[in-house]
């Protein structure tokens, strides 16, 4: 029983004021849905953590608190369309990118140790723009294949299936990828394959970053969260064919499109929360993630049946498919889907799943799925509401699609500026701002929609923005003084001993501890984090760029810290030793 649940201190981590040291109780229990598993001599037992009080310390309370609101909402609304299951659960595959790069020039790089990204640093002579990186085949020359492998094998003996592994569009960027599985179990594994990668990389002489935006003007990190919705008898409703086949209904799958549709119009603000993450400011909108801007691509096959579906057309969506010829005698015509693949959409429909590509590398993806699981439900609820109030479940579903279907779905190019224009316009959700996106956990909307699901109550909605703007905070103040550090430490002797002018850089020094200083006098914390991104965004980058600028003018042997050039070309840089370690 004492593997079951415990008791330990709850003061000591980040709370939003919900513990404190005179009343700092916290409380374990075991979540059964995941499988508890041994690492050395370690059995890790996934757990909750809960106050005294009850209120959620964690991200898996309001997590499984989500899949308990979705599994209801989903079984009551399948069954007023005649379908009647055991269960409703989410199933999510995590694609995680990172960095690898040689670990001796990381430690010659404080900026990546302490803060995860390199805060000052000129571009390389070459960097992504040969296209030659991605999906290449990975080097044995190098350490990265053999270091992957066996985080893969370590993975798969606690029963993490790493399916996939390539190199992604950046330098020295790679990316694995499990099979999918229930939210909470996967959520858990993700965690793991972070750390075992971390760890594995130091035995390979290479250093792993997980951080959005590592590197300057090349492709950052993300971590696409693939998300579905399935019975707990094996059925995908996301999945047409599934769904039509199971239930004997084709009418089921629009009805849950169309909610679906309706939550994203809705709740964009919330989804663009779930992705708020200090990193992910370097890295949205950057033609290598989809902008902040929350609109869905569902494909034009789909779109014109929903709106022909709406206007009271054909009731059962069949998908097309098409033959393509590949031209060549001895290979016969490929058969390809409906939807072609949307990698500009924060949240593209791509035949069984949705695909939320917006989400953070680094970034604990128990929010996001809470947030999804979150709006789902309620959008279900509506309909399920509707349909008892006496409204055909097709007119329901028509209901929604009225208000939503045109101003949320865009099938476009989503990194083209006047289509970003053109979707602000239309009223979907766009907050360009990290700290604004934060704030949204404390809109009243999203309060009551979090309390009536019982997902999360109004103090812990409050608790977590407190949490997260403290998180981007300490994030800056952590990114301000290491750049004064390189800057004092590095940048100022290598300047000089180069006989170059040195007065800019110790104009820098001053610049950011005077707003520095001003971020610590603000008198709340909503002041406290805007002056906080506008420092990071705006003041250090400007700075950066002067710094930058004399980089390339100071002599190789003059300057101290590894350049991208060092740190982005593992096949170009490794040496024979090196690939001993395959």
């Amino acid at each position: 029983k004492d593997l079951l649940k415990g008791e330990t201190d709850g003061s000591s981590y980040p709370n939003g004021g919900l513990r404190g040291t005179h009343r700092a109780g916290g409380y374990v229990a075991h979540d059964a849905t995941s499988p508890i598993f041994l690492r050395g001599d370690t059995i890790f037992i996934p757990s909750c953590f809960v106050s005294y009080y009850g209120h959620a310390l964690d991200e898996k309370t309001p997590l499984l608190r989500s899949v308990d609101a979705l599994n209801a909402a989903g079984k009551r609304l399948l069954k007023l369309l005649g379908y009647e299951v055991p269960g409703i659960t989410t199933n999510i595959g995590l694609e995680q990118e990172f960095f690898l790069v040689p670990r001796d020039m990381y430690q010659r790089r404080p900026d990546l140790q302490l803060a995860g990204r390199t805060i000052l640093g000129a571009d390389a002579p070459r960097g992504q723009e040969m296209c030659d990186h991605y999906m290449a085949p990975l080097s044995f020359a190098t350490p990265a294949l053999a270091c992957i492998k066996e985080a893969q094998q370590q993975c798969y003996q606690l029963g993490i299936p790493l399916r996939t592994r390539h190199r992604e569009v950046a330098p020295n960027q790679f990316e694995v990828a499990p099979l999918f599985g229930t939210a909470t179990t996967q959520i858990d594994q993700n965690l793991m394959v972070m750390q075992i990668i971390e760890e594995t990389a130091a035995n390979y002489g290479l250093a792993a970053l997980f951080q959005e935006k590592p590197f300057n003007n090349v492709n950052g990190s993300g971590k696409h969260n693939n998300w579905s919705i399935g019975t707990t008898d094996g059925v995908n409703i996301l999945n047409v064919k599934q769904v039509e086949a199971a239930s004997g209904s084709g009418e089921i799958f629009p009805v849950i499109m169309s909610a679906i549709v309706s939550a994203v119009d809705l709740h964009g603000d919330l989804m663009r929360m779930a992705i708020a993450s200090p990193g992910n400011d370097f890295r949205l909108g950057a033609c290598e993630a989809p902008p902040a801007i929350i609109s869905t691509y569902l494909g034009d096959d789909l779109t014109t049946f929903l709106k022909n579906y709406m206007a009271g057309g054909e009731p059962v969506y069949t998908p097309t498919t098409k033959q393509v010829d590949m031209g060549i005698s001895t290979m016969p015509p490929l058969e390809v889907p409906a939807e072609d693949r949307n990698r500009t959409s924060p949240f593209p429909y791509g035949g069984h799943r949705f695909e939320f590509r917006a989400v953070g590398s680094s970034q604990n993806v128990s929010l996001v799925n809470t947030v999804l699981n979150s709006i789902t439900a309620d959008a279900f609820n509506r309909v399920a509401d509707a349909i008892e109030g006496g409204k055909a479940p097709r007119d329901a579903a028509a209901d929604l699609l009225k208000q939503s279907l045109d101003k949320v779905v865009f099938n476009g190019d989503n990194y083209d500026e006047g289509n970003q224009a053109m979707l602000t316009e239309r009223g979907v959700w766009r907050i360009d701002s990290g700290v604004d996106a934060i704030c949204r956990y404390t809109d009243p909307k999203n309060m009551a929609l979090f309390e009536k699901l019982k997902v999360l109550t109004p103090d812990e909605c409050k608790a977590r923005q407190t949490i997260n703007l403290d998180h981007y905070v300490g994030t800056v103040e952590i990114e301000v003084k290491t750049m004064i550090d390189l800057i004092n430490q590095h940048v100022v002797p290598s300047v000089k001993a180069a006989g170059l002018d040195a007065a800019d850089c110790e104009a820098a020094v001053a610049t950011l501890q005077a707003k520095s200083a001003q971020m610590h006098k603000a008198d709340d914390e909503v002041a406290k984090a805007n002056l906080a991104r506008t420092l990071r965004l705006e003041t250090m980058v400007e700075l950066r760029d002067k710094i930058d600028a004399l980089e390339l003018q100071v002599p190789a042997d003059l300057w101290t810290l590894p350049t991208y050039t060092e740190l982005l070309f593992l096949d170009q840089t490794s040496n024979s030793e090196t690939a001993a370690y395959e």
